[in-house]
């Protein structure tokens, strides 16, 4: 049989069980998802405890256990999801339809997102800011870090604009989320919804940041005074794919 190479990519609390960001597989045994999370597992028995709330990717595409995988194919496991300093004054990037879809390692300029998306034909402009504080539970957070699947990142945030535009008449959609380390009270992520309407500004904002946390693959480590966890979504019951592949 002819032997199959894949890259398997490892996030969060993953990537500090094993001790690495990825492993490569080569065997003759690899055809689905599954296949290749079989002898991983098999390789560290350690993974059993997060085989059922494990989401997968391909080529940074959510996938389930029964997806083909190719030669050459990049895998990604992941928990459900959950440098230096440009000018102050540098615009972010647009893309074709002006939109803004960064990830960032620095602070977030919020008030230039917002001034470089509205339009004069705009009646409303729609902030949220997702800000670090101070506890959780009772418990004192020191500082948050966060991660991502980079491109598989940007990539859903862009469907989410994309799904923004097919729901409501709106005018530009800004979304910026920071990586790395976050002391209290800096900004983790911004997203402006301009609009001609007030409500459908507010609407489609709400959806817009319950979707990022709920589809797009960006982790948090919240630090506490005695202790750090890796904070994890829920794994929605309802769209559960089929049971992890059993070793054989």
């Amino acid at each position: 049989m002819v032997s199959m190479k894949v890259r398997i990519l490892l996030f969060a609390r993953l990537r500090d069980l094993l001790g690495t960001d990825s492993v490569e597989l080569d065997s003759p045994d690899i055809e689905s998802v599954g296949d290749a999370y079989r002898i991983l597992r098999a390789r560290h028995p350690e993974l059993e405890d997060f085989s059922r709330s494990l989401l997968v990717a391909v080529n940074q595409e959510f996938a389930d256990w029964n997806t083909p995988v190719e030669e050459g194919d990049e895998l990604a496991l992941f928990p459900p999801v959950s440098g230096g300093q440009p000018p102050a004054e540098a615009d972010y990037p647009v893309d074709a339809s002006g939109d803004i879809y960064r990830i960032v390692r620095e602070r977030i300029r919020t008030r230039g997102l917002v001034s470089q998306l509205t339009r004069d034909q705009d009646g409303a402009a729609v902030t949220f800011f997702g800000i670090v504080r101070n506890n959780t539970r009772g418990r004192r957070t020191t500082h948050l870090v966060y991660e991502a699947y980079e491109p598989m990142a940007l990539r859903k945030m862009r469907e989410i604009g994309e799904s923004l535009r097919q729901r409501w008449q709106i005018g530009q959609v800004g979304m910026v989320h920071r990586l790395g380390r976050l002391e209290i009270g800096e900004v983790s992520v911004a997203i402006v919804i301009t609009s001609p309407h007030r409500g459908i500004a507010f609407e489609s904002c709400r959806y817009a940041i319950d979707r990022l946390k709920q589809t797009v693959p960006i982790w948090k480590k919240e630090f506490f005074e005695d202790g750090e966890v890796w904070v994890e979504g829920e794994f929605p019951a309802a769209e559960e794919g089929p049971a992890p592949p059993e070793l054989v």
